[in-house]
């Protein structure tokens, strides 16, 4: 097949559909183009910047008709940092968006063509996220500054006001690089390796305002620790508690291993629901935690869990869904491979006087096998909230050999979900799948999915074993 377009050439094309990410598709000949900021519906003059054999992407040069949903976005920055990629697009098309992505990867995959359900919005989708990772360097003027990386590179966009981070920790942050600036303490360069300050970390409880700030530094030692933490919470009382990580490996990752604490106790708590939870430095907590919680209830209440139900909850993180499920549970084991978020969700059952869960630390594929084929363990109900990349394959072959009578997949990656799915519905019902705009104005959403087994029995001698 001739392929009918070229690099640096300009065409007018009809956006006929959004991608997964949000970008625009056309095609040409029936040969497709992939342009990002540009909406179904819209004609657009584009500039062919790739050319590959089975596709092309292109810039948007001109909008000759726009789409009704378009609006001016109101954040200068974002098409830049690419952290808000959908800013152009009215807020409840890009609900629409996100189920009708889920709902295509659905019919392409699934033998079962369930009608993806709407998306579950957020009420106020601005300054949710609770958590900040600024990287800091230097500018054109030998400044230290601090922002996001632009997409895709490490050239940092200096912050002026984030319509998706807090607003308290955004101005804890500019405050910082301020100090760092007027004391004359060292930047890190990734080049040279040289260098004090890497990033600022904030988190934030929404619900009690408790602040934890992390300075990453290449070394051990951030100058007059003790004074700045001083001059720190006299302007920010809500700051709970300052850590410094120590990374000194020439890596893109964020933090290193250890943390050293400056003030405080290391860690901060955040309420979900009725509930309270301990967050640390190095622990996964949902960053919108006002969706996080609506998810947790959809997959909670859609599994219908009962005082007789033994639960495995896999990839429990700190335990938050994990203790949502202990009220209405028997028993609840949370497997989770990073050891400090076990111990943080072994110190949250203390905090909220919870005495029938079980945390362990390891690789979800080889803890679920021993709990399963060794200790003869069976649950009734599995929850699993995987990393992007799903489940492993002995997972799922494990869950089909004890067959739960009911799964409830929460996923951060809808295209592994439909894979994993896809391995299942063979013995499950797939009853309900559920997007939730877990990250507003982004093209990443959540999804909840509940699975009832069909007329496949478990297997009678492992039944032999189940938890009295």
């Amino acid at each position: 097949m001739e392929i009918p377009v070229k690099k640096n050439q300009e065409y007018i094309v009809d956006i006929i559909d959004n991608g997964f990410e949000g970008e625009g598709i056309a095609k040409i000949d029936n040969f497709t183009i992939f342009i990002p900021n540009s909406i179904k519906g819209e004609k657009v003059k584009v500039l062919i910047v790739k050319v590959l054999s089975s596709h092309a992407f292109g810039k948007v040069i001109e909008i000759l008709k726009k789409a009704d949903s378009r609006i001016e976005s109101d954040c200068h920055t974002y098409k830049r940092c690419g952290g808000c990629n959908l800013r152009h697009i009215q807020y409840s098309e890009t609900l629409n968006m996100k189920r009708n992505a889920v709902q295509s990867l659905v019919n392409k995959t699934l033998e079962t063509k369930i009608e993806v359900e709407e998306t579950l919005g957020m009420e106020h989708p601005y300054h949710y996220r609770n958590k900040a990772q600024y990287p800091v360097g230097i500018d054109k003027e030998g400044k230290p500054v601090i922002g996001v990386f632009a997409n895709r590179t490490h050239e940092i966009i200096p912050i002026e006001n984030c319509l998706i981070q807090d607003e308290k920790t955004e101005e804890i942050a500019k405050y910082i690089v301020n100090y760092i600036t007027e004391n004359h303490i060292s930047i890190y360069n990734e080049k040279t390796g040289k260098g004090l300050v890497r990033h600022i970390v904030t988190k934030i409880g929404k619900r009690t305002g408790e602040i934890m700030v992390i300075l990453v530094i290449n070394g051990k030692e951030f100058p007059n620790e003790k004074k700045f933490a001083e001059i720190l919470i006299s302007k920010f009382p809500n700051i709970k508690t300052i850590v410094k990580n120590i990374n000194e490996k020439n890596t893109n990752v964020i933090l290193g291993e250890k943390n050293i604490t400056i003030y405080g106790e290391g860690y901060i708590t955040d309420k979900l629901g009725e509930l309270t939870f301990k967050i640390s430095p190095l622990s996964f907590y949902q960053v919108n935690p006002i969706q996080a919680e609506k998810l947790y209830m959809i997959g909670v209440q859609s599994a219908n869990i009962t005082k007789e139900d033994t639960v495995f909850d896999l990839y429990c993180g700190i335990g938050t869904i994990s203790l949502f499920m202990a009220k209405y549970a028997k028993k609840v084991y949370g497997i989770e491979i990073v050891k400090q978020a076990v111990e943080d969700a072994i110190e949250n059952t203390k905090l909220n006087d919870i005495h029938n869960t079980e945390f362990i630390a390891g690789d979800v594929e080889e803890v679920l096998d021993d709990l399963i084929n060794n200790k003869k363990i069976i649950p009734d109900i599995i929850m699993v909230d995987p990393p992007r990349r799903g489940l492993d394959k002995t997972s799922i072959q494990n869950i089909l050999k004890i067959k739960p009578k009911k799964l409830v997949y929460i996923s951060c990656n809808p295209a592994t979900l439909v894979r994993d799915l896809k391995e299942l519905e063979e013995c499950y019902e797939i009853n309900s799948i559920k997007p939730v705009d877990m990250f507003p104005f982004t093209s990443h959403v959540e999804v909840c999915a509940l699975l009832e087994l069909k007329n496949c029995r478990p297997l009678l001698n492992l039944l032999a074993f189940k938890i009295q």
